[in-house]
């Protein structure tokens, strides 16, 4: 659809072109509407689907119409999971505005740098500012802002805030807004803590579910090899020599788990860097830099890392940790077969975890073989999911134990 039919401002219209944007998404077409006429919204978006010019682009007609003066309160408030978002919202709503005729000022403001330079700017005011919850706390901790002004209130990855643990900061900034504001939702799953967020600040709001943007998964070939817990590092070394693969990016459950990870990777001298949220801004920027430039072979990442981040013709992404959440299985998986370039998913399974590869499986109607590689047999070996064959030319051939054997063996464990 044409954003000509969508009721926003001929400058706006011509910002947007200039930047190659002609026709609205799905859920541009469906959201900005809603949002001119000062409507909540709940709206389920997946990353890549135009979401931050869904509510950026309205934004920018109705504060460029009514901006003026020197001291600008916060009007519009976005809160975003991670640092990232915030720079690339941030830096894309930027881009429109200065090509509009009414000065519309945007500041982007995030943990892991010094706050001193961000606290420099807002002191010539803004009208839209990008925020992570903890940095924003911190800001008006030292009163540096004031939210008694603002207007809009917008949750961008709203489902990932929640995962992400920001729950207590969502409930103190919200003390702080004005209750007459508008709200405005985007998630990219409507979770249980979302539906009972929305219902609770959401006046009559309007919903819209967009379909995630569609990406070929047949370029994607996804292989899932078993391997005992403390052997799957060594695993990872032999899969990155073995199979000359260039770049790949792996993910772990927790902060730690990169360091460690990255640091047994650089002891074998194979070039890894971990990627985590605790990270300075500087150090993140240079790590994704360096990743895309081919100086490095390995980021080792959090689920921080599974949306959003987009790395081009990336060759391998690697589950060494499942997913906690089946969704993420393929979000995680898509960042690598895109833009038409095929792509590499391999999952490391132990045994303890082959029910939840399971289930991860039948959630996305998937149906992968477990390997084994030779060497690397492991000591139980992982049950195929039911209606899954072995691979009959994966791995190497070996007796599976039986249950007797199983008995025997967890007696043994029992006994020391």
């Amino acid at each position: 659809m044409s954003f000509t039919t969508l009721g926003l401002s001929p400058a706006l219209l011509q910002a947007a072109a200039l930047h190659g944007i002609h026709q609205a998404t799905d859920i541009q077409s469906q959201a900005i509407p809603p949002i001119l006429q000062g409507r909540d919204l709940l709206a389920r978006a997946q990353t890549g689907s135009g979401k931050t010019l869904a509510y950026g682009l309205p934004l920018l007609h109705q504060l460029a119409q009514t901006t003026s003066g020197a001291q600008r309160p916060i009007r519009a408030l976005v809160l975003v999971p991670t640092r990232e978002l915030a720079l690339q919202a941030g830096q894309s709503l930027r881009a429109l505005a200065n090509h509009l005729p009414q000065s519309v000022r945007i500041h982007m403001v995030y943990g892991g740098v010094s706050i001193n330079p961000q606290m420099q700017a807002l002191r010539a005011g803004t009208d839209i500012l990008l925020a992570t919850p903890g940095r924003l706390l911190d800001l008006l901790g030292q009163n540096a802002i004031s939210l008694a002004h603002t207007e809009t209130l917008v949750l961008d990855e709203a489902d990932r805030m929640l995962d992400l643990g920001f729950s207590e900061e969502l409930d103190q900034l919200l003390k702080l807004l004005p209750a007459q504001r508008q709200n405005l939702f985007f998630s990219a799953t409507f979770a249980p803590a979302v539906q009972q967020l929305a219902h609770t600040l959401l006046r009559a709001p309007v919903q819209i579910e967009i379909a995630a943007p569609s990406q070929d998964m047949s370029l994607i070939r996804q292989r899932a090899i078993q391997v005992d817990t403390p052997r799957r590092t060594q695993l990872l070394r032999h899969l990155i020599t073995s199979e000359g693969w260039s770049r790949v990016l792996v993910f772990v459950a927790t902060k730690l788990a990169t360091e460690m990870v990255a640091d047994k990777l650089r002891r074998a001298n194979i070039l890894a860097e971990p990627f985590h949220g605790e990270l300075s801004q500087g150090k993140r920027n240079q790590v994704l830099a360096d990743f895309k430039a081919q100086r490095i072979t390995v980021v080792v990442a959090t689920d921080m890392a599974a949306r959003g981040l987009d790395i081009a013709e990336l060759p391998v992404v690697l589950n060494y940790d499942l997913p906690r959440s089946t969704t993420d299985y393929i979000h995680r998986i898509g960042r690598t077969g895109r833009a038409g370039v095929p792509g590499l998913a391999v999952s490391f399974v132990s045994a303890d975890q082959a029910a939840h590869f399971a289930l991860i499986q039948k959630r996305n109607a998937l149906a992968i073989a477990l390997e084994v590689v030779a060497g690397f047999a492991p000591s139980e070996v992982a049950e195929s999911p039911r209606g899954v064959p072995a691979d009959p030319n994966g791995g190497i051939k070996g007796k599976r134990p039986s249950k007797k054997d199983k008995l025997r063996a967890q007696a043994a464990r029992q006994a020391h």
